[in-house]
């Protein structure tokens, strides 16, 4: 009869992941897995439909602070983007110099710090694909090398940015209401893996025998053919705006002020609200100077109230449906079987940790989609750490770093190393369009993803092991600081 109960309050996590990969929208999955655990606590728990929206509206409340966060957060990636953010990045790494060695390094430096302003990896990936698969075909680079790095680059924003909807949503769940967190917790281990990758790269283009022979400078509209101006105006018509910007010239590299200003505020611990509202506010005063920006109705209209109704339309209701869905879930205790499951085989807290992180890395493959992986795994292993592991209130919060950093990562990492991933389907997609000579596969953005294997990898080693110990600000407490109910005594 246990058994039938405890399979009974899995049904709505079920049906969430079924029409998931069936690739229904989430914005309709949501209140249909959250009704049907409602039906489901109503019959194995007796609960009253008042009960169900009592706690369904509690766990929406502690989601508030991050709905007026991507609110913000879209609005500071539309300036960003429109004010000439991006188009300054782009302009900055292209100086460096760019051989056939090195066109796969630094586009997977300028994709990593370009989502990181922008918040968006497809936007990323939609407007930097034209520029460096084009630029390593006139350099004779390695396309794969190349396709590869500005793929996996495209990524980093997801799980560093403090605008990316990944980020913030992930945050949430587990009850991370200061984003900032996230990036002082993971930082030294991201920085790290970009790094790490970067030289994986450059040796790779050694490895493969490339020139060193610096590129002549080339207009990158020249390049793209009709269909795929096309498909960028009707896809991703924010990416060939950034193109242009590029080609022009005319954007200053003092518009890459407001990004560097974003991430020092948040490295000095500043609130969320501060740091978004400071990269909004700086690149439309220097979008005046640099003549990007317009008058301030057009800055309202075009920017603030684009960016607050891009946000409404469906990351914030599809968040405060699965934070219903959560509620109702933990009220009646749906998670109880798994966590005593995760806390059997676990022998300590890094244990117990580092199968969440695999249970969000296989939830991810489950689901071909980082978003799902999120909303759906997100509850799962919030609820195994709560009922397995006790400690101090700091503790637990830095444990809540960690699955919420589990989350984004496996998320949108691992959405690389996943060949059906729907991750891996748009970049096909858009790298058909803008770069037709090579028909890259799935598979292809495999071989040479060095960022996504180092980071899933690495995330995956210093938790099981404690090494994430040597890593600045990204220990997890140990025992006798943190301790799983099971071996309390």
């Amino acid at each position: 009869m246990n058994f039938v109960k405890g399979f009974l309050k899995f049904v709505p996590v079920f049906i969430l992941a079924g029409l998931m990969i069936a690739k229904f929208d989430a914005l309709v999955v949501a209140p249909i897995a959250f009704f049907t655990a409602v039906i489901v606590a109503m019959i194995t728990e007796k609960k009253k439909w008042q009960e169900c929206l009592d706690s369904a509206l509690e766990s929406v409340k502690n989601i508030l602070v991050a709905v007026f966060i991507l609110m913000l957060a879209y609005t500071m990636a539309n300036c960003f983007m429109g004010f000439g953010v991006g188009a300054a990045v782009v302009t900055l790494s292209l100086k460096v110099g760019v051989t056939a060695r090195t066109v796969a390094v630094v586009g997977l430096v300028c994709t990593s710090i370009l989502s990181v302003a922008t918040g968006t990896s497809w936007g990323t990936f939609a407007a930097c694909a034209p520029i460096f698969l084009w630029l390593s075909h006139i350099v004779g680079g390695n396309i794969y090398l190349t396709a590869c790095a500005i793929a996996g680059g495209a990524c980093f924003g997801d799980n560093l940015g403090l605008i990316s909807d990944c980020m913030i949503v992930s945050s949430a769940i587990q009850g991370i209401k200061n984003i900032p967190d996230r990036v002082r917790h993971q930082g030294v281990w991201s920085v790290a893996c970009l790094i790490l990758a970067a030289i994986a790269d450059y040796f790779a283009g050694v490895a493969l025998g490339l020139s060193n022979a610096r590129a002549e400078a080339f207009n990158l509209t020249e390049n793209l053919s009709a269909e795929a101006i096309e498909y960028l105006t009707e896809n991703k018509p924010i990416a060939l705006e950034l193109l242009n910007q590029v080609d022009s010239g005319s954007i200053p590299l003092y518009m890459i002020i407001p990004l560097i200003l974003v991430v020092t505020l948040a490295v000095c611990k500043f609130n969320t609200f501060i740091c978004i509202g400071s990269g909004i506010i700086s690149s439309y005063i220097l979008g005046l100077f640099a003549g990007t920006a317009g008058s301030l109705k057009d800055f309202l209209d075009s920017y603030v109230y684009e960016g607050f109704s891009s946000a409404g339309s469906w990351v914030i209701p599809m968040m405060m449906w699965v934070a219903a869905f959560g509620g109702v879930m933990q009220l009646m205790n749906a998670f109880e079987p798994l966590a005593k499951l995760i806390g059997k085989i676990s022998f300590k807290v890094r244990h117990l940790m580092g199968w969440n992180a695999v249970m969000s890395l296989l939830g991810n493959a489950a689901l071909s989609d980082e978003m799902a992986q999120i909303v759906t795994i997100g509850p799962v292993i919030k609820d195994i750490t709560e009922e397995n592991v006790v400690g101090s209130e700091e503790d637990m919060y830095t444990l809540s770093l960690r699955n919420a950093t589990f989350s984004d990562a496996m998320g949108v990492f691992g959405s690389q190393l996943i060949p059906w991933h729907v991750y891996l389907g748009f970049y096909v997609g858009v790298a058909a369009a803008v770069y037709p000579l090579v028909q890259l596969r799935q598979m292809d953005f495999l071989k040479y993803n060095f960022i996504a294997i180092i980071a899933v990898g690495s995330l995956l080693i210093l938790t099981f092991t404690g090494l994430d110990r040597f890593v600045p600000r990204f220990a997890i407490p140990r025992e006798p600081k943190v301790q799983l109910k099971k071996n309390i005594k």
